[in-house]
C-alpha cells in the first residue's frame, strides 16, 4: 500500500488514491492559509500523485472550493476525483467576522441547513460552478446526525428522507451527474442509519475509525462491507490530537483522551514510528476502507503526511498495543511489515 495506489470503489467505477487531500485547513481551519499556500499543497499533492481531492462549501465559506477548482482547473479532468458536499446553503452574509464557525478567514457567506431535494440539488450546481471544473464526482451529505443538529436533528432528518434529500442524490447518481452518492460526517451511528434509506456508494467518516477509536467496527463497518459502502476516513488524527495539536473533535481535547494518546504514542516510540504515521495507516488494514484524507495548511505538512502514510511500520506494534489494551482485538491490521 502506497499513497499513490488506488482502489475502486465496489459500485460505480470511482477510483480513489489510498492517500487523498482533505481541503477544510485550505479553507482556513484554525488558521489563515494564504493563496498562495493553498496551490502550493494541491501541486504537492499532484507531484506525488494523488488524485483524490474532498472539499466543501462550509469550509472557509466556500473558500476551500474556489481553490481547489482554480489549482485543479488546468488539470486533465480524467485524471483525479473531486467529493463535495450538500446539506448547507451558503448565502451571503457581511456581518461574517473571522473566527466565525472556526474559520480563520471566511468568505462573507454564511451557511443555511436544507437537505430538502431542492436544497441539495441547489447546492451541488452551487459547487459545480464555483469550481469550474465540469462536474462533482461524488456528493456527500453533510453533517447529518444529533452532535451537528441537537434538538434539531429530526427535522434535518426528515428533509433528507420525507423532503426529499436522499431522492435527489439518487436522481444525481441515476442521471451521470455524479458518479457516486453518500455520507461526509462525524457519526457512525448517522452512516448506519443511512444505510436504511439509501444505498449509498461511499462515506466521508470523520474521527470514529482511528487509532484512538474504533468503536464503528460492529455494526457500522461490518454492514459496509456487506453492501458496498466504501469508507473514505477523515479525520485520521482525530482534529489533531494524534497529530499533536491537542484538538479533539474540533476541540480542546479532555485530559483523558490526552492520557490515552499519550500511552499510544509511548509504544510507538518504543518501536521507532511516528505516531502520525500509525495514524495514518492503521485504518487502511479494515477491508471496507478505500482512502484517507488528512488535511494539509501547505506543501511541507502535505508531503510530510505522505512520507508518513508510506513509512514501513512493523507489525510487532500492532499487536502490542492490542495487547495493552490501547488497539480493539476485532480491528485489522497490517500483518506484513512493508519494505520501503
Amino acid at each position: 500500500m502506497r499513497a499513490a495506489d488506488t482502489l475502486a470503489l465496489p459500485r460505480g467505477g470511482v477510483r480513489l488514491t489510498r492517500l487523498g487531500m482533505g481541503c477544510a485547513p485550505i479553507g482556513g481551519l484554525y488558521h489563515s492559509v494564504t493563496e498562495d499556500e493553498a496551490r502550493a499543497a494541491i501541486d504537492a499533492a499532484w507531484d506525488l500523485g494523488l488524485r483524490y481531492f474532498d472539499t466543501a462549501p462550509y469550509y472557509g465559506g466556500t473558500r476551500s472550493e474556489l481553490r481547489l477548482g482554480a489549482a485543479l482547473r488546468d488539470r486533465p479532468r480524467d485524471q483525479y476525483v473531486v467529493s463535495t458536499k450538500a446539506g448547507r446553503l451558503m448565502r451571503l452574509d457581511i456581518s461574517v467576522r473571522p473566527g466565525d464557525d472556526g474559520w480563520a478567514d471566511p468568505l462573507p457567506f454564511r451557511p443555511s441547513y436544507d437537505y430538502t431535494y431542492d436544497g441539495v440539488m441547489r447546492s451541488h450546481d452551487d459547487s459545480v460552478r464555483r469550481m469550474s471544473l465540469g462536474r462533482v464526482d461524488m456528493l456527500f451529505v453533510h453533517d447529518i446526525g444529533r452532535s451537528t443538529h441537537g434538538g434539531d436533528h429530526w427535522h434535518h432528518w426528515r428533509q433528507l428522507t420525507k423532503g426529499g434529500g436522499f431522492r435527489a442524490l439518487r436522481a444525481l447518481r441515476e442521471e451521470g451527474r455524479v458518479r457516486a452518492i453518500g455520507l461526509g460526517v462525524n457519526e457512525a451511528e448517522a452512516v448506519h442509519a443511512a444505510m436504511q434509506e439509501c444505498e449509498l456508494d461511499c462515506t466521508v467518516l470523520a474521527g470514529r475509525y482511528t487509532l484512538l477509536e474504533q468503536a464503528s467496527l460492529t455494526p457500522l463497518l461490518d454492514a459496509c462491507v456487506r453492501h458496498g459502502n466504501a469508507i473514505v476516513i477523515g479525520g485520521p488524527f482525530n482534529s489533531g490530537v494524534l497529530a499533536g495539536n491537542g484538538k479533539f473533535d474540533y476541540a480542546d481535547a479532555p485530559a483523558r483522551v490526552l492520557a490515552r494518546v499519550e500511552a499510544i504514542g509511548a509504544v510507538c516510540r518504543e518501536y521507532g514510528v511516528p505516531l502520525q504515521a500509525a495514524a495514518l495507516q492503521f485504518p487502511m488494514a479494515h477491508p471496507a476502507v478505500v482512502s484517507c484524507i488528512p488535511g494539509a495548511h501547505g506543501a511541507a505538512q502535505l508531503r510530510q503526511n505522505a512520507a508518513w502514510f508510506d513509512q514501513p511500520i512493523p507489525p510487532q506494534l500492532w499487536r502490542e498495543l492490542k495487547r495493552r489494551g490501547l488497539l480493539d482485538e476485532r480491528a485489522p491490521v497490517d500483518e506484513g511489515a512493508r519494505i520501503a
